[in-house]
């Protein structure tokens, strides 16, 4: 029997050993890693609209499962996309549509403020305005549902956790 030196390298191994951990490292305690046998390759992000989930596929017929919140009703989009961009502690500034619903928000949020709403990492789609963020922590309740103006949003500590294992190209496909 192998000796560690510590709880933590004996857990990861046993981890491993019991096939509950990617190459990537284990998942964190808000994701959960599933079955998910798909169309789709190994690194796609796939974002079920309403399972309120995004699943990033493995390849050994499984996927990481993130909560997430999805689009309100009307403002949904669906089909392939891809990651144009990564960002850590992005600054912000309202669209158009989010500043009329709202018109006491500020113009300019920047990176790193709690009321950010964009949360500590974002990685922008290759769509008008759109991408997978965090969250404030007065908007992490949102989790779970329909709440966005088209983005999906996430827990901070999954965002993270997502941002280190995808690139800039990463596709993503959003279905109904």
């Amino acid at each position: 029997m192998p000796q560690f030196k510590s709880l933590r390298t004996a857990a990861l191994f046993g981890a491993t050993l019991l096939g509950l951990a990617t190459p990537q490292g284990a998942a964190n305690a808000n994701t959960h890693l599933v079955s998910f046998h798909s169309q789709y390759d190994a690194g796609t992000i796939v974002i079920s609209m309403s399972q309120r989930k995004l699943y990033l596929v493995l390849d050994d017929g499984r996927a990481i499962q993130y909560p997430v919140a999805v689009a309100k009703p009307g403002k949904e989009w669906l089909g392939p996309a891809r990651i144009q961009g990564k960002y850590s502690h992005p600054d912000w500034a309202p669209p158009a549509i989010v500043k009329a619903d709202h018109p006491r928000l500020p113009n300019f949020i920047p990176g790193g403020s709690p009321r950010n709403p964009m949360g500590v990492a974002a990685m922008v789609l290759d769509r008008d305005q759109i991408a997978i963020h965090g969250t404030t922590s007065s908007m992490r309740a949102s989790i779970g549902s329909r709440a966005s103006y088209g983005c999906i949003r996430m827990l901070n500590e999954d965002v993270s956790d997502l941002y280190e294992r995808v690139d800039v190209g990463t596709a993503v496909v959003m279905q109904p």
